[in-house]
């Protein structure tokens, strides 16, 4: 359950109560592809570096090592040992991904799996299922997220086909939830809304989807090729007509520029790879700006990464040090690196929400949305 406690022009504060605890947004959602964070981050790491939600990939674990599996030793929550919220993605994001690997029907996606090329059918039932299966605090609907730029009537027919698939999740969601043997029977469910980069499709397919009366709401295909001034002109065009009393989550967004600019514009969960990946390859978010550590200027540099960042690198090892790590190609840099990114993109969304609660986000916005994309 979402309760908005404050607004600043569209930005939105609030508190999202779920069975696995309650979530302060705007909150970043943390991807766990496969149970873990890559580079080393296990779900207690999490812990210390402030996430609120775990966002793990139904696709791939439904691969590896199959949700029939996770199931039976009890279900994410105690197979990974994160006890908040997860949110699981509903599959549809690799329909758009495995472009080349897919048939889209009706029924739903035919599949080869990336890993070893066996068929695999998925569709809005077979999504719900394998997310039930998993226990997660949220499923997303399966859906199809088209690509950028697309062609108006295929965007138009793929729209429709979403919402068809979205009455058939909620369907199965409800008849999973009664079951006696379901690992959360408390399950959430979010529709997500598409098409593309055209207004008059997106609000349609708003309107619609939000008389669903579900959980909550994302806004999906963005990000995904598309300008930024596209990706914002969309936001902002669909926001209207987003139930004010349910979640809002814009999905795979962005960079702190991103962030700030989706807040400003009434979104309250975001989630993204970028940070965990920049990371794994010497890219580091700091308040001045991007710095790579691989860079010749660290070789000798004795300050942290970031002298403002209370992280638990940046409490403990220098610039020098984790540059050495890179060169040497020690996992360690890696691990180092993620624990520092994801804290700021964790830290960056706890000062927004005390901006907001004292009514000062607008300012805030301005001191710090281009800083925090430039490289330095």
């Amino acid at each position: 359950m979402y309760t908005l406690l404050k607004q600043e022009g569209t930005a939105r504060r609030g508190e999202f109560k779920t069975v696995h605890g309650t979530v302060q947004t705007p909150a970043f959602m943390n991807v766990a592809t496969a149970g873990a964070i890559k580079g080393g981050l296990s779900s207690y790491d999490l812990k210390d570096i402030k996430c609120q939600v775990q966002l793990c990939n139904t696709y791939h674990l439904h691969l590896r090592p199959g949700d029939d599996l996770v199931n039976e030793l009890g279900g994410l929550h105690k197979f990974t040992g994160w006890d908040g919220p997860i949110l699981t993605d509903s599959g549809g994001f690799q329909v758009f991904s495995l472009s080349k690997l897919r048939k889209i029907k009706e029924e739903g996606v035919y599949f080869n799996a990336h890993t070893d090329g066996r068929k695999i059918f998925m569709g809005p039932e077979e999504s719900m299922q394998i997310q039930s299966h998993l226990g997660s605090t949220i499923a997303m609907a399966f859906d199809e997220c088209v690509e950028n730029p697309a062609k108006y009537e295929y965007s138009k027919a793929s729209c429709e086909r979403t919402t068809r698939w979205l009455k058939r999740c909620k369907a199965e969601m409800d008849r999973l939830n009664a079951l006696p043997d379901t690992v959360n029977p408390h399950q959430m469910l979010f529709g997500i809304n598409q098409g593309c980069t055209f207004e008059d499709l997106r609000i349609q397919h708003m309107k619609e989807i939000a008389e669903l009366d579900l959980d909550g709401y994302a806004i999906g295909g963005l990000a995904v090729g598309e300008p930024k001034e596209d990706m914002y002109r969309i936001i902002s065009a669909v926001e209207p007509y987003m139930p004010k009393d349910k979640i809002r989550y814009l999905m795979g967004v962005g960079t702190p520029g991103n962030i700030l600019e989706g807040v400003s514009r009434g979104v309250d969960l975001f989630d993204c790879v970028m940070p965990s990946r920049n990371a794994r390859h010497g890219h580091l978010f700091t308040k001045a700006g991007i710095i790579n550590i691989n860079n010749e200027k660290y070789k000798k540099d004795t300050l942290p990464i970031d002298p403002t960042c209370h992280c638990p690198t940046c409490q403990r090892h220098s610039r020098a040090y984790i540059r050495h790590l890179f060169k040497a190609g020690e996992m360690l840099a890696m691990r180092l690196c993620v624990i520092h990114n994801l804290y700021f993109y964790n830290t960056l969304m706890e000062e927004i929400r005390e901006a907001l609660d004292n009514g000062t986000f607008n300012e805030y916005k301005e001191k710090y949305v281009d800083v925090l994309d430039t490289r330095i």
